[in-house]
């Protein structure tokens, strides 16, 4: 019966149909099929998504839109230039800095890539840039954008493997700094190799003036995570304010967001949490489905019966990891795997915590690696290139990210795992 669900899943993927359709229409034929009564359908679907914590991803996605249309993205580029662009090709510096600026406010990956993007591919293009190198590099960066808190990913696994949110948030910060300077070494390397210009020269005056300016955007992450940390507020408390201070940011401070916006943000904000929930809601039958069936189970004796060194077996989870986000999105895969693959690796020793990091790192590089990759697709359509084109410029920092997974995986100093 497991085989008929997965031949079903993937007949439907391969015909076009969308993943929560996929999730949802396979699992009820193979329970069907089995006599299983489909209220169970129903009742897992509310089941999956009746959790206090989800409240936080309709927010953070609201307040990384707000963020995204005002200009705050910009302030943040602006003072990263300041910083960093004297540097020969230090505009690829910026718009890794500019990522990670940005996915400390946004919390996902695509709005990083098309917040940064939009501010920076036309000074790119202007300064010389190889249009095509630029926009894989700001797509790479927009992968950190799931990785440093706040991240809706990291809510994600911490609802469905009963870990804390916060604690997931605070480990998030030491890869996703890793990320950012394994992408800004393969950036600087790339600048000196293409002989790419230097940009703003340095100056106290200017960096302190841009430090103003974005000072309230910057601002965004320390009030939310601080609030996180210090016990103020839950994360979905934090969501809340994070989707005020946007307000109040967007609309009295920089002026740059009028109400006819807010409407126009509203439904595309909407539109993504009910894309984010129904995903969430099919793929959590389809979880309850599987573990009924005990396939975790039997998957983990399986892949134990292969080897017993704990590194090898690692490293076959991080390939299953790394193939199904070529072919499936972050939160539905989030979904199918931590179940299946986390009794796994608590039998190795594994923290479900350090697992977590593993797991939201593996499936961001999932972004850039197609024929999903969606922070491709967002960063074609910023930029007006091909899809080809970005494809073949991505590589170089594709491997990259995969050796940081790899050193997030066996190097526990680059966990940043605490109790």
């Amino acid at each position: 019966m497991t085989g008929l669900l997965f031949l079903l899943f993937f007949l439907f993927m391969l015909i076009g149909v969308p993943i929560a359709v996929s999730i949802g229409a396979s699992t009820m034929a193979a329970l069907f099929f089995q006599g299983v009564p489909l209220m169970v359908v129903t009742q897992q679907m509310f089941q999956g998504i009746n959790s206090f914590a989800l409240v936080a991803v309709p927010m953070f996605i609201l307040a990384g839109d707000l963020m995204a249309q005002g200009k705050v993205s910009e302030k943040l580029v602006s003072f990263a230039d300041s910083l960093f662009g004297f540097l020969k090709g230090g505009l690829s510096i910026v718009a890794v800095l500019a990522g990670m600026f940005f996915a400390a406010i946004s919390g996902s990956g695509a709005a990083t890539t098309a917040a940064v993007g939009s501010s920076l591919v036309p000074e790119l293009r202007k300064k010389g840039y190889d249009p095509a190198a630029a926009a894989s590099l700001i797509a790479a960066s927009g992968t950190i954008g799931v990785v440093i808190p706040p991240s809706v990913p990291m809510i994600i696994y911490a609802v469905i493997a009963q870990q804390s949110v916060s604690k997931l948030f605070l480990n998030g910060f030491i890869p996703g700094l890793i990320m950012g300077l394994g992408l800004i070494a393969i950036a600087i390397t790339q600048g000196y190799r293409r002989n790419y210009p230097r940009g703003t020269a340095l100056s106290l005056a200017t960096i302190w003036g841009t430090l103003k300016s974005a000072s309230w955007g910057l601002m965004t992450p320390v009030i939310i995570l601080g609030g996180i940390f210090s016990g103020i507020f839950t994360p979905s408390e934090a969501a809340v304010v994070a989707v005020n201070y946007a307000l109040l940011v967007s609309l009295f401070i920089y002026r740059d967001l009028k109400l006819p916006d807010i409407y126009r943000i509203l439904i595309r904000s909407a539109i993504t949490t009910a894309v984010i929930m129904f995903v969430i809601a099919t793929s959590a039958v389809l979880s309850w489905t599987l573990s009924s069936w005990q396939v975790p189970g039997a998957i983990a004796e399986s892949v134990l019966s292969l080897s017993t060194n704990p590194y090898i077996i690692m490293l076959l989870v991080v390939g299953i990891i790394l193939i199904t986000g070529v072919f499936i999105e972050t939160a539905s895969a989030l979904i199918i795997l931590t179940p299946v693959l986390l009794p796994l690796v608590i039998q190795l020793g594994i923290d479900p915590i350090h697992f977590g990091l593993i797991i939201v790192v593996g499936l961001a590089i999932g972004m850039i690696t197609p024929p999903v990759a969606i922070n491709l697709y967002v960063a074609s359509s910023v930029t007006g290139l091909p899809l080809e084109r970005i494809t073949r410029a991505i590589i170089p920092y594709l491997l990259g990210l995969i050796a940081v997974l790899l050193l997030v995986v066996y190097v526990p100093i680059f966990t940043g795992i605490s109790g």
